[in-house]
């Protein structure tokens, strides 16, 4: 996986949930908190999440073969969508039956300074994760804002880690505060309710994590800064006077599809043509590094006559 592909974030996070996730299930185990148990399936789910992501990196460096000419590039955009499926059903609709059984059937905490002490612990460590990939992922989104950002990375993972860490942590502060009221309170009840929310965050974020894997699947043109550089790459007013249409498509994070049509003189011979299209080729190539797969189609451009 490229450096684009946020591997420092991915382990980074793995790591850090992997400690929790124990931690937090130890918690559950001296105090019978639902939101701790949902807490720790949560926190087991988004281990299982980033070696999913680690795996889809490690299998799209494939080489292309026969039967898939361009590559497995897009694997990485498999794999990432099948994270909101598994945010989704273990983590989601998990917290919402522990959170429904237990505000059907409260009970009191025990021992709770084991939940809050992990809580706390969580918190620390869910932060530094945050921040890890708030550091690489300010490394590529320039001036977009975070929305923007996550809506228009072409690579996966940082968005997903991004907002794996951020449900995480916002998560955490729902258990603290239900498990903070439920011993306040002696009420169990507060517990549930602390672990019907993180259930609902977690659907939340899977159903958005979805949707923008899902555009991702279907295929995506260049960005507009890159489909501008293309443009200005193409023409260089001699050999290749327009560019007539042209369209792009991501194979990959790191690997874009170029197919144009280009007009060329009316008086050009093959010869010509040819060495039009191969400087027009590596023009783009200099322009915008990741466009690996070209295809130019020349043609002589004509204006529509009334």
């Amino acid at each position: 996986m490229s450096a684009s592909g946020g591997t420092k974030a991915i382990v980074a996070a793995l790591g850090a949930n992997l400690a929790i996730a124990v931690a937090k299930f130890v918690a559950f185990l001296f105090s019978g908190s639902s939101s701790m148990l949902a807490e720790s399936v949560h926190s087991l789910a988004d281990s299982g999440n980033q070696g999913l992501l680690l795996l889809g990196g490690k299998r799209a460096q494939r080489e292309a073969t026969p039967q898939h000419p361009f590559g497995y590039g897009r694997e990485r955009y498999i794999y990432a969508f099948l994270v909101s499926i598994v945010l989704f059903s273990v983590g989601g609709m998990f917290a919402v039956y522990e959170g429904y059984e237990k505000i059907a059937h409260p009970h009191e905490l025990e021992s709770w300074y084991w939940p809050v002490g992990v809580l706390v612990f969580a918190i620390i460590a869910e932060g530094f994760s945050f921040r890890t990939a708030i550091k690489e992922s300010n490394e590529l989104r320039g001036s977009l804002s975070w929305r923007q950002f996550i809506r228009r990375a072409k690579a996966p993972e940082l968005p997903v880690v991004l907002l794996e860490d951020f449900g995480a942590l916002i998560g955490l502060v729902l258990a603290l505060g239900g498990v903070g009221l439920a011993v306040l309170t002696g009420d169990g009840i507060w517990d549930g309710i602390g672990t019907l929310c993180i259930g609902i965050l977690l659907i939340t974020i899977a159903i958005v994590l979805a949707a923008e894997t899902k555009s991702l699947l279907l295929g995506e043109s260049a960005g507009a800064d890159e489909v501008k550089k293309i443009e200005d790459a193409v023409v260089d007013g001699t050999s290749v006077t327009r560019l007539i249409h042209m369209r792009t498509l991501h194979l990959g994070p790191e690997e874009l599809l170029v197919a144009a049509k280009i007009a060329v003189e009316a008086g050009d011979d093959a010869a010509t043509v040819a060495r039009a299209i191969d400087d027009a080729e590596a023009r783009i190539r200099a322009a915008v590094p990741i466009a690996r797969v070209i295809y130019l189609e020349p043609d002589i451009y004509r204006t529509k006559t009334a």
